[in-house]
């Protein structure tokens, strides 16, 4: 008689999230962002992605721009790259894990956008 218990039943794939999943990743990748929304204009998976990469792109940019202000700008731009490099990475690995997740505040100004 087998053993049952160590036998793992394979989750359904869904098309769009493997369909998307490179061009979701990309978009993590600064202005790459716009791979995904130009590229996978009919898939949910790349879109909810590459809209959320799009708002880190922003306020990377805008993170950028206050490096202008003397010290105070330093330290922003310095502790905004590290957040947006870790919250881009996460990105990354929730894409290749096939999950939607919601990135804390990115999400909120993503799902409002209308592209």
């Amino acid at each position: 008689m087998e053993n049952t218990e160590n036998l793992q039943v394979p989750l359904p794939v869904d098309p769009d999230v493997e369909d998307g999943k490179f061009f979701a990743a990309v978009g993590y990748l600064n202005v790459l962002c716009l791979v995904p929304l130009l590229l996978k204009k009919g898939n949910k998976f790349a879109q909810f992605h590459g809209r959320q990469a799009l708002v880190l792109f922003i306020l990377e940019v805008a993170a950028s721009i206050l490096k202008i202000v003397p010290a105070v700008g330093d330290l922003v731009f310095t502790v905004s790259f590290v957040v947006f490099g870790i919250l881009s990475l996460v990105g990354i690995v929730k894409v290749l894990m096939g999950e939607s997740w919601e990135m804390p505040v990115v999400h909120d100004i993503a799902s409002r956008m209308t592209l």
